[in-house]
């Protein structure tokens, strides 16, 4: 048997210390063997998978409005090492989605459906929680194991990374767990209300899920709430954490008007 010394273990040890990031708002820390490097790599494939398959929005006064509301609330995250990417889809689908590494992307059947600035900003936080709280990377080390995930960090080799990616590619594609989900709504709501935005936008947005719910006249609508928690559950949640955001001593807005302008654009 292959003898494992003391210092083995030693580096192990602050390798783990080294890779505790930071994947929520107060601090708070996660074990991350994969790097900001590789997840952005990921990203990047997929990326470019998504466009090859969908139509990005040619309409550059939409594009770059969503863009320059998702960036307000990105570098208010708690998370600034990545480049964030906002782009939109043209589809009657209603949903939306991010990638490891920030890219994050809107389809126009959900902006067709919502009313003001900070309904979007709360479709744009969510997705932002969800690259703060790195949950694909979360999914991808779950599945890859221990072993094969501290051979990528020691960078022992490149073969084994790239075979990692390829594994991992297809279980990011699958979506999160509802508890991951109620998380990037937390985290949604506490940057949208930090970029200046009413957290009652999100419960604006999650009503209007919940309407279509009920009737389930929508069939894009079914892949959404069947990957999500119920919607009544997202809503009693979002509402007891408003409180804690300290609303009372700020100006927060809708942005009705603005939105307004951006919605008759859409087709």
């Amino acid at each position: 048997m292959r003898k494992i010394y003391p210092t083995f273990w030693i580096s192990i040890f602050f390798l783990l210390l080294l890779n505790c990031a930071t994947t929520g708002p107060g601090g708070k820390k996660s074990l991350i063997l994969i790097s900001t490097q590789q997840e952005v790599s990921i990203g990047k494939s997929l990326a470019k998978d998504i466009e090859s398959q969908n139509k990005v929005t040619d309409d550059s006064i939409l594009a770059d409005y969503v863009n320059r509301v998702g960036q307000k609330i990105a570098k208010l995250s708690d998370r600034t090492d990545i480049e964030y990417h906002f782009k939109v889809l043209e589809s009657p689908e209603i949903n939306a989605f991010a990638c490891p590494g920030g890219f994050i992307y809107v389809y126009t059947g959900l902006l067709k459906i919502i009313d003001n600035e900070a309904q979007l900003a709360a479709v744009l936080g969510h997705e932002i929680g969800h690259v703060v709280a790195r949950h694909s990377v979360k999914r991808l080390q779950q599945v890859l194991g221990i072993q094969v995930l501290l051979s990528i960090a020691l960078g022992e080799s490149s073969e084994i990374t790239r075979k990692a990616v390829g594994i991992g590619i297809g279980v990011i594609l699958q979506g999160y767990s509802r508890q991951n989900e109620f998380e990037a709504d937390y985290n949604g709501a506490y940057y949208m209300t930090k970029a200046g935005y009413h957290p009652q936008g999100m419960i604006q947005l999650f009503g209007k899920f919940e309407e279509m719910e009920k009737g389930r006249k929508h069939t894009f609508l079914d892949q959404l709430l069947a990957s999500h928690p119920p919607t009544a559950d997202r809503i009693v949640r979002v509402k007891q954490h408003i409180p804690s955001f300290n609303l009372n001593e700020r100006k927060l807005a809708f942005g009705e008007e603005e939105y307004r302008k951006i919605k008759s654009r859409l087709k």
